[in-house]
């Protein structure tokens, strides 16, 4: 490594080159299991959107947004701006945002079965709360326990597929997240589609259904194996060396384990990895876990997800038409993601973030185009402009789907080393929650009050975080986990930082030890 003393948590030799070892069935399998945990968060998003359009959950818990969707309004973009409403979809994001803080001591210490598992049964019990609701409260209660289990496995999901996927195919399985979000949305609409025609019940049936991918996700915490890293950050190293050898197909992992016993013995060294996360030369994964997250959610993405049922009917479209639309835009979605997993190994992170941004940037101004000139205060748009708009959003949701979807997850996961690794992921999903559960809040508001200007607002936070990437984010395709630091002292901004305050961050961090 070049220039200056080494500053705890910089692993001493670059030998990915060594690293031996194939794609066994026995990692596919357990990321397989493991990914389950992201169809919780996907399943919710694409249920909550489709309940709170249906008239008997609307009748039974926000009678007031029942009755006026019914009249004629001379604003159409404000037929369901009320916060209660927004406070249903919204208050599992800010139960998750507390539980993902609670979650990284336990992902750190019990490792990262005991989040998946916690995550599971949590999110079961909420939706049992949910299913069986009698009151508001009840309502309410469900939705938060709902959030617990997400944050949890947020929290975890993603740090379990980097430690066990090869630094080769690291991109790939790590996106096995996003895609079991995307099929959790694009399932949860089909219900959906289906739970609307049964009446008075079929709200419940569709919020009570979120116990499958609980249940999965419970029970595969239960039958995975712990990651090789937080066996022997554990001091079980014996163990960590035989799952590692798993997972590679080999017993000469000999490099690979020597890195990580290596990472695991400084991260032992860290008392308070929360406190060591905002240390100077941690400034640029810090930057990372805060701005990646945020940026995923100021696309606009999980508006048009959460609330795709309530934007088509705002938009003139009827009924099941609403319905059908919002689960065409979970189809696009989970396909495009599978788009992504394939190139991401291949062609790189950066060069699919910036071209995923481009996109989403010409749909975002073509439907507030669209929607600006033909689209107004009681007036519905044509079949022919219809289309248009169907179209443009579903392209933008193809974009997300191969950039910033999966990648928003991916790249604060693999730049943390083992030390601040959990204390990382959480702030990840923190800020990740934080700003869903903003947007998620004000979003009925905000497209009352800026109507088709609400697309604009998004593609402008978008050109912001196309130029964040292409200036600040180094290229981590093929970089193994524990070697990750070294790129912040070739990046031709973050090495006069990382370089300027190596040693005298070292100083500070023995203090803190």
């Amino acid at each position: 490594m070049a220039g200056g003393p080494l500053a705890p948590g910089y692993v001493a030799k670059e030998r990915a080159e060594q690293y031996q070892g194939r794609v066994t069935p026995y990692v596919i399998i357990t990321c397989i299991v493991a990914a389950v945990g992201g169809s919780l968060f996907g399943y919710d998003v694409g249920i909550s959107g489709g309940v709170t359009s249906m008239d008997e959950f609307l009748s039974k818990f926000f009678h007031t947004v029942y009755v006026d969707k019914g009249r004629e309004q001379e604003n159409n973009y404000c037929k369901y701006n009320n916060q209660g409403l927004a406070a249903f979809t919204s208050s599992l994001y800010l139960a998750g945002l507390a539980a993902s803080l609670v979650a990284s001591p336990v992902t750190r210490k019990h490792g990262r079965r005991a989040s998946i598992i916690c995550g599971g049964m949590s999110f079961l019990i909420g939706a049992a709360l949910n299913a069986s609701a009698a009151n508001l409260g009840m309502l309410l209660l469900g939705r938060i326990m709902l959030g617990v289990g997400i944050g949890f496995g947020n929290q975890a999901v993603p740090l379990y597929l980097s430690e066990m996927a090869p630094a080769k195919l690291r991109g790939g399985l790590n996106m096995l997240f996003q895609l079991a979000t995307t099929l959790g949305i694009f399932t949860a609409n089909m219900i959906n589609s289906g739970t609307d025609r049964i009446h008075p019940w079929g709200w419940r049936l569709s919020l009570g259904l979120a116990a499958a991918p609980a249940f999965l996700m419970t029970i595969g915490g239960v039958l995975l194996p712990e990651t090789p890293n937080s066996l022997i950050e554990r001091g079980l190293e014996r163990q960590g060396r035989e799952v590692l050898e798993n997972i590679r197909g080999t017993k000469n992992v000999d490099a690979e384990f020597e890195d990580i016993v290596d990472a695991s013995k400084q991260a032992n060294e860290i008392q308070h990895p929360f406190r060591n996360i905002l240390r100077r030369r941690r400034r640029p994964e810090l930057v990372m876990a805060i701005f990646m997250p945020m940026f995923q959610i100021l696309t606009g993405i999980n508006s048009i997800l959460f609330y795709a049922p309530v934007l088509f009917q705002s938009m003139g479209f009827k009924g099941n038409a609403s319905l059908y639309s919002s689960a065409l835009t979970g189809a696009v979605l989970a396909t495009s993601t599978l788009v992504s997993m394939a190139a991401v190994d291949r062609w790189g992170r950066r060069v699919l973030l910036i071209s995923g941004g481009i996109q989403m940037i010409v749909c975002q101004i073509i439907a507030a185009a669209i929607l600006g000139l033909k689209f107004g205060n009681n007036k519905e748009l044509s079949r022919e402009y219809s289309i248009i708009v169907v179209t443009t959003i579903c392209l933008f949701v193809a974009a997300f789907g191969w950039s910033w979807g999966p990648l928003g997850w991916t790249v604060p996961s693999e730049v943390f080393p083992l030390e601040t690794r959990s204390a990382g992921q959480s702030i990840t999903v923190a800020v990740n929650l934080l700003f869903t559960f903003i947007i998620a809040q004000s979003f009925l508001s905000m497209l009352c009050a800026l109507k088709f200007g609400i697309f604009l607002f998004f593609a402008g936070w978008i050109a912001v975080m196309t130029v964040f990437v292409y200036v600040f984010l180094p290229e981590t395709k093929g970089v193994p986990l524990e070697e990750m630091v070294l790129l912040w002292r070739k990046h031709w901004f973050w090495k006069r930082i990382v370089r300027e305050y190596e040693e005298a961050d070292a100083d500070e961090t023995r203090e803190c030890i």
